[in-house]
């Protein structure tokens, strides 16, 4: 059977148009070859934060082996499935694409472990959160331009990092928030409303992308079983499904198809069901998307209850798998001892952060900037530099 001739969709009355952006918070003259929003994008592919991207972990710490998904693989997937959710629903499928290239940009080295340690170390001392951390790393860390730290993005897609998952007033008064609260403060991002559904897509695709790669990472590291994913509600039906039209294909193939069709099946449900409630709402306008009560993209009930089955099941079994256990407690304890050793002695840290350590005015500063030298690491870099640092056998 033939495939079905591409159609391009109508624009959706309620997506963002390029040509009516916001702007930057440091203006600048327009692109005579790329919108906004795509010159967004590329500014996000060239960061250098985003090409460490490659050796961070998503389950796997990212040494453990070639096949497995690291964080900028992740974030690949991610903006492949927001990019083809926004075109086949007339939405602006640069602005999607580009919120899921950014919305990991500030994780830290392995993973949620990274992550959940660096919060532990700087829990009375600004806090840490990895939403916030992306934020920062495109709004100033990164320096690569004469005029602005940070990117200089448009409006809308700074919205959308912060606010693809919904309105964010209940976490301004975490510490750890505070760097948001500060720019806000500034350069307004209306905090308590929806983002675009162009970011609404990219945090869907982001649950589309990590439940079906992890489904694959997880059999192929040996850690779930197809006969154990057979009866799990959403990934079950499609091993079936596979089954059936294929009989006596081979278990990778299998595999891969049947991941194949769940990511089809939740990418039509999302479409369905945004379409449902934008019809439902009356939804005429980019701004009426932001005044909704409820986000507009999203999956059907029926979806989010398998989905929720499916996550509990891959929690259970693999993000909490002895394995991944091991890995993860050694990954903590990595960046618990470089943290308090270079907040204790910052000259062992490379010059420019040292001098940056030694400028700073108390405590909680020294420490933001400690934390931040770390959140930047690859995991192998990662590695490395604790070997160094507490390994005699490396002296020489």
């Amino acid at each position: 059977m033939s495939e079905t001739a591409y159609q391009p969709p109508v624009r959706a009355p309620y997506a963002e148009d390029a040509s009516r952006s916001r702007g930057r918070r440091w203006p600048e003259g327009d692109s005579a070859t790329r919108t906004p929003f795509a010159r967004d994008r590329d500014r996000i592919i060239h960061a250098s934060a985003f090409r460490r991207l490659k050796e961070k972990t998503q389950v796997f710490v990212a040494h453990e082996g070639d096949h497995f998904r690291t964080r900028l693989t992740h974030s690949l997937e991610v903006a492949q499935i927001a990019r083809s959710i926004a075109k086949a629903m007339g939405l602006d499928d640069d602005l999607a694409e580009t919120i899921a290239l950014a919305h990991d940009i500030g994780h830290p080295p392995f993973g949620h472990a990274g992550e959940d340690e660096l919060q532990e170390c700087m829990r009375d001392l600004g806090g840490f959160d990895h939403n916030v951390q992306t934020f920062r790393v495109i709004t100033t860390l990164e320096k690569r331009y004469p005029n602005f730290d940070g990117l200089n993005l448009t409006w809308e897609t700074l919205e959308g990092v912060v606010k693809h998952n919904g309105p964010v007033t209940s976490k301004l008064g975490k510490p750890s928030w505070r760097a948001i609260v500060d720019y806000n403060a500034d350069y307004d991002l209306g905090l308590s409303t929806w983002a675009s559904a162009e970011a609404q897509v990219a945090a869907l695709a982001d649950d589309i992308a990590y439940n079906n790669h992890d489904v694959d990472d997880g059999v192929q590291a040996g850690l779930l079983t197809m006969d154990e994913l057979a009866e799990v509600p959403l990934i079950g039906p499609m091993i079936k499904k596979a089954s059936d039209a294929y009989p006596g294909l081979e278990p990778r193939l299998l595999r891969l198809e049947a991941v194949r069709q769940m990511i089809g099946t939740m990418v039509q449900d999302v479409m369905t069901e945004t379409r449902r409630r934008a019809q439902a709402e009356g939804v005429c306008s980019a701004d009426e998307v932001r005044a909704m009560n409820r986000a507009l993209v999203a999956f059907s009930p029926d979806m989010a209850e398998d989905l929720g089955q499916l996550s509990a099941f891959l929690y259970e079994r693999m993000y909490r798998h002895f394995r991944v256990n091991r890995t993860r407690s050694q990954a903590r304890r990595v960046l618990r001892e470089m943290f308090e050793l270079f907040l204790k002695e910052p000259d062992v840290m490379p010059p420019a952060c040292h001098a940056q350590v030694e400028a700073a005015s108390g405590k909680e500063a020294k420490a933001q900037i400690v934390c931040d030298y770390i959140a930047g690491m690859t995991d192998r870099f990662a590695i490395e530099e604790h070997r160094k640092l507490f390994h005699l056998d490396l002296w020489g």
